[in-house]
């Protein structure tokens, strides 16, 4: 039997989501998920959905105010999610 180099776990299941050619998807969820570290816990708490659809994250806060405030910031939380994810997945933040 071949000897092949050890790999990561998380490198094992990226290579398994990419053979499956679910990686897209993959990568949607987790920017869903990485939303929470992105804009910290009080503007989480404030989030009561969101998702993605059509290269756009929806996302929807409890708080009028606070919407108004994040409308100003949208730009650079798109980056900072996109960089999060390590790839261009969404290309603007819509807030409801």
């Amino acid at each position: 039997m071949k000897k092949t180099e050890a790999k990561r776990v998380d490198q094992i299941i990226r290579e398994a989501i990419e053979a499956s050619g679910n990686s897209r998807t993959f990568d949607e969820h987790r920017l869903c998920y990485l939303w929470s570290e992105v804009v910290g816990p009080w503007i989480n708490s404030q989030t009561t959905r969101r998702y993605v659809e059509n290269g756009s994250l929806h996302v929807y806060i409890a708080s009028a105010s606070l919407k108004s405030e994040l409308q100003f910031s949208l730009d650079s939380l798109r980056d900072a999610l996109n960089r999060a994810v390590g790839s261009e997945i969404i290309t603007s933040i819509i807030l409801h």
